[in-house]
């Protein structure tokens, strides 16, 4: 069988990823403080006896994007959004330390200070944010949280804690299989007090949807392709094993 069945196999492979993907993407459009994945892949050159004429596809790796999304106002008081570069600290559902830029916040019935996806933030202290009863709670630039707590009086605000804000290297982090991101050596990043927070705001997704949409399409006809090559590859070992029967 011609070794080029199994080049457009590869290939289609590989769409596959990329398509898998790019609809991932798409799908976390409107997901708040969501980093665009990327895939990159190689020509890779195929080895055998004979001149190097044929090469598949290899992933080289995966990505994500860290551009920043635009800011999005709520005028809510548990709504933050880092300004600028940084991240906040959050813990994993592993219970490691990890780093978003999902700022939707919310307090359990604990008394949990968490955002949406169900991750608690990260005090100085170096531990889970825990808020006492309160009538309203203020977040600072800074990451300090304020609050009025429940029977005081509104001139009687009490420092809580502070979220611990990080500005790591972008290229010393990379997302992990649950959205978040983390140290590649494993280690937990340090405070960066230069980190500043916008409240009442939230950082959107930097996902182009039309940019996304018109690369589906594109990941889809490239897929056609490779199943045609499949096809014709089928063809042209039928027709040569008829040939060889004549013989």
């Amino acid at each position: 069988m011609d070794k080029v069945l199994y080049i457009a196999t590869s290939g289609a492979k590989e769409l596959m990823l990329a398509q898998t993907i790019n609809a991932n993407n798409l799908a976390n459009a409107n997901t708040v403080g969501f980093r665009e994945d990327q895939s990159f892949h190689k020509a890779l050159q195929l080895s055998g006896e004979g001149h190097s004429s044929r090469a598949y596809v290899g992933t080289q790796g995966r990505a994500a994007d860290l551009s920043p999304g635009a800011l999005m106002s709520t005028g809510r008081d548990l709504d933050v959004a880092i300004q600028g570069e940084g991240w906040l600290a959050v813990q994993g559902l592993d219970g490691t330390e990890a780093y978003t830029r999902a700022g939707d916040l919310h307090v359990t019935p604990a008394g949990l200070l968490v955002n949406a996806a169900g991750h608690p933030l990260i005090g100085n202290s170096g531990g889970p944010i825990t808020l006492p009863p309160y009538e309203k709670i203020e977040i600072g630039g800074d990451g300090t949280i304020s609050v009025i707590p429940s029977g005081q009086a509104a001139t009687t605000l009490a420092v809580v804690d502070r979220i611990k804000m990080v500005k790591p290297e972008n290229n010393s982090i990379e997302k992990s299989t649950d959205g978040l991101f983390r140290n590649k050596d494993g280690t937990e990043v340090a405070s960066d007090a230069s980190t500043r927070l916008v409240s009442g705001a939230l950082e959107t997704s930097n996902v182009n949807v039309v940019e996304t949409m018109v690369k589906t399409m594109e990941l889809a006809r490239r897929f056609e392709l490779q199943i045609k090559v499949m096809e014709q590859a089928k063809k042209l070992d039928e027709s040569s094993a008829s040939i060889m029967k004549m013989g």
